[in-house]
């Protein structure tokens, strides 16, 4: 029997997405998108999920990138129409959910892995994998939404030099240059990326939702719009029972039950 492309499963309040291509080490072609697309939303429709750990199944690889034999295939209006459109709105979905996403970077994250990557909220690589954009040596450019989440995630001259060049960086030079947050040991990646997801997992839903939403929609906005946005955001989050919780609680010295309503 065919293994589907992403397995899901539920720990707790963490939901936990697995790619599962390992023949292919988890390239992108239009099934694995909507593979991904579909198990986004088994657990964003899971009321008991409050976070999600995305990891690939075996420690070679993340995600390789796109499948150069399709992208090969493909010329100019029908990549846009049948691949490119369906990518930048599944990868746009990882990147607005509403649940927060880690990423466990369990091996290559390459191409397309490591623009998928940038949709994520917090990233965890494992001190011996590697994250790369090599497009430029195939004659191309990052097309997943690369070549402009990365300029506006690190500085652009460090931005440049990883898709001007292709070069592969180490974990250790990742979290240098602000890209990803930690190097773990592979044989605690999981492990940890599990105990983070649960401490955030503990937190009001309403207040992760509503701050990831000010966050994505301030980083458009001039400054000064931004502000008036948090104004109005934070004022809609007192609305929660969950702020009154989370109040009570302080004054009361003990712990909140945030119940997400």
């Amino acid at each position: 029997m065919t293994q589907p492309h992403v397995l899901t499963r539920r720990d707790a309040a963490v939901g936990v997405m697995t790619f599962n291509r390992p023949e292919s080490m988890n390239t992108l072609d239009l099934p694995m998108v909507l593979a991904m697309e579909q198990a986004l939303d088994a657990l964003e429709q899971d009321t008991h999920v409050r976070a999600i750990v995305v990891t690939g199944c075996d420690e070679r690889t993340f995600m390789a990138g796109g499948n150069i034999a399709d992208l090969n295939s493909r010329h100019a209006l029908s990549h846009y129409q049948d691949f490119a459109l369906v990518l930048h709105r599944v990868f746009r979905r990882f990147e607005v959910c509403a649940k927060p996403i880690i990423a466990a970077v369990n091996g290559w994250a390459l191409g397309g892995g490591a623009e998928f990557m940038l949709t994520t909220d917090i990233r965890l690589m494992a001190d011996n994998a590697k994250l790369g954009l090599p497009e430029i040596k195939l004659g191309l450019f990052p097309g997943g939404g690369g070549s402009q989440r990365l300029m506006r995630q690190i500085p652009l001259c460090q931005a440049k030099m990883l898709m001007f060049t292709g070069d592969f960086l180490s974990a250790a030079e990742a979290v240098q240059i602000g890209l990803v947050n930690r190097a773990v040991p592979q044989s605690e990646l999981m492990g940890e990326a599990m105990t983070l997801a649960q401490r955030i997992a503990d937190k009001s839903p309403w207040a992760l939702r509503l701050l990831k939403t000010s966050m994505l929609q301030g980083a458009d906005m001039p400054l000064s719009a931004a502000l008036s946005h948090e104004m109005a955001t934070i004022s809609l989050l007192l609305q929660t029972e969950d702020a009154h919780e989370g109040c009570t609680a302080f004054l009361e010295k003990r712990t909140p039950v945030f119940k997400g309503g």
